[in-house]
């Protein structure tokens, strides 16, 4: 036991992990998580380079290595020069942690077709672009874990979040499909659903979720609770294709 784990903690330490939206809330969050554990960062952002600046701050000071590379995730030859990046500089990648999300708050018949496909891009196809640039070089090594951030909006949906209700939807096909295609070159692929948190996606906002519907513990998770998790997921060598809902809400099947 004491042997497994030493041999996680040195995994842990020697990774090169990639974080979409890590500039600010849980993307940053799980960069700094990375960073506690000693491992290689990749700080994604899309415009804000001071917020990545600091969360490069944040993950060195943790104990890790960072840097910030600016890419839009929804352009694929950003994000193929963004992996392209990240190998030319620590010779791999490890882990992709896809956190990059979107929101509208409209009502359907109030939705414009410019919010559907802002909040589809930059929470379903920006992952689907991520896994095939990440993809390729994590079968090349044999070996990689990614993790993707969903939501329980997926599974219950909710007024005034169709997009975002169907684009996380969309990422629990894209993960179980992901996860048979590259079982056999031991890639993993999982999905976290981490509660909800008030960041700049939320508008800051409490989790207006009805009493009945909301937590069972009356409270959501920490966001540094659920970067702990995913550092752990990311080590777990034998678990593939899952779903782990971090907060108490219960799943309506």
């Amino acid at each position: 036991m004491r042997e497994d784990y030493v041999e996680s903690r040195r995994s842990s330490e020697s990774r090169v992990v990639l974080v979409t939206g890590a500039s600010r809330g849980l993307g940053r969050a799980i960069a700094v998580g990375f960073g506690a554990v000693g491992a290689r960062v990749v700080v994604n952002y899309r415009t804000n380079a001071d917020e990545a600046g600091r969360t490069v701050k944040a993950v060195e000071d943790a104990g890790g290595s960072a840097f910030a590379y600016q890419a839009d995730v929804r352009d694929g030859k950003n994000v193929a020069a963004m992996v392209t990046a990240a190998v030319d500089r620590w010779h791999r990648l490890d882990v992709l942690v896809c956190n990059a999300a979107a929101s509208d708050d409209s009502l359907l018949l109030r939705l414009s077709d410019e919010a559907w496909d802002r909040v589809l891009a930059t929470t379903l196809t920006s992952a689907f672009l991520c896994l095939q640039s990440a993809g390729a070089v994590m079968q090349a090594q044999g070996d990689g874990s990614v993790i993707l951030i969903g939501s329980f909006s997926a599974l219950q949906g909710r007024a005034g979040q169709a997009p975002y209700a169907a684009a996380k939807a969309g990422l629990l096909g894209l993960l179980r499909s992901v996860a048979r295609e590259w079982g056999p070159a031991n890639v993993r692929v999982n999905m976290v659903l981490p509660g909800w948190h008030a960041t700049s996606l939320t508008g800051f906002r409490a989790d207006p979720t009805p009493a009945p519907f909301g937590p069972a513990l009356g409270h959501g998770t920490a966001p540094n609770a659920v970067a702990s998790f995913v550092v752990a997921l990311a080590d777990l060598r034998d678990v593939s294709g899952q779903v782990f809902n971090l907060d108490s809400r219960i799943p309506p099947f």
